[in-house]
């Protein structure tokens, strides 16, 4: 599993999702940003992303650390 991968698994199954993903053999970062994710807890929003992977949470990815963000809060972090 690569970096791509996993993003490409992001991107999707989001809807108009940007996700920047680093890592290698089975341990990932993410930072996700989509309106997608607007009005929800941060809990549901990962939920999501969970769901985007599936099976290979238990099987080819041992470790993902991930920030989501919806565009205005993205916008505003990368100030």
């Amino acid at each position: 599993m690569t970096a791509d991968d996993v993003k490409g698994m992001i991107e999707k199954g989001i809807p108009d999702c940007n996700a920047m993903v680093a890592g290698e053999g089975d341990h990932f970062e993410a930072k996700i940003v989509s309106q997608a994710f607007a009005g929800k807890k941060m809990l549901e929003q990962h939920r999501m992303v969970y769901a985007t992977l599936g099976d290979h949470m238990h099987s080819d990815i041992h470790a993902l650390t991930m920030r989501t963000f919806t565009p205005e809060e993205w916008a505003a972090a990368e100030q």
